[in-house]
């Protein structure tokens, strides 16, 4: 009974959290003209650099651990307010300490903690991939694409026999790659098509 509330919560917290994602962008383009103005979230934060770093990586790592949150969109905010060099280092810092705080918690907690954000039909889709003799290279591959379902994956990665270890060594080198190519593709490939209207 407990269970089923949990996964009731869980499902509300993520409609909550995508209606927020949405205003939170109309905000960004209509008051602060984000295209426009790249820089604007940058300026609203000198200041607050400290309070705001430390308050997007905790973002960061909590958009990870409790998957409900548009991951993508925190990763480009993250460019967008910090610039390329902290704003990468922030994404990356939490984006990894929350893999491996998901990573853990699945290989402590198992299948019915993957089952408060995934569907059992999703769930067997990707349970089926950890029987075959190449999901550790189909798992880094995703981890560093930047348009894979990364945090089911790495759920699902906890019920496998892949160590710790190598799970750490592929996240390390894989992520750098997906976290890049997703910021610089909204971020510029947004100027490029708006160059075009």
């Amino acid at each position: 009974m407990m269970y089923d509330t949990l996964k009731k919560l869980v499902k509300f917290l993520g409609i909550f959290s995508i209606a927020l994602t949405v205003l939170f962008l109309v905000y960004l383009f209509k008051n602060m003209d984000i295209l426009n103005n790249p820089d604007a979230l940058t300026r609203a934060l000198k200041g607050h650099l400290i309070l705001g770093s430390i308050g997007f990586l905790l973002l960061q790592i909590i958009q990870v651990v409790i998957p409900i949150i548009p991951g993508g969109v925190t990763t480009v905010v993250g460019f967008m307010a910090f610039g390329p060099i902290l704003g990468f280092i922030l994404n990356y810092v939490g984006i990894v300490i929350g893999s491996i705080i998901l990573f853990l918690l699945t290989r402590r907690y198992g299948k019915p903690f993957i089952l408060l954000f995934v569907d059992e039909k999703s769930f067997k889709h990707y349970e089926q991939k950890l029987a075959s003799s190449t999901y550790e290279t189909v798992f880094a591959l995703n981890m560093a694409s930047p348009i894979s379902p990364a945090d089911i994956l790495v759920m699902v990665t906890g019920l496998s026999r892949m160590s710790f270890k190598r799970f750490l060594y592929i996240i390390l080198i894989c992520k750098p790659i997906s976290i890049v190519a997703f910021s610089y593709f909204w971020i510029y490939g947004g100027r490029f098509i708006k160059s075009f209207l």
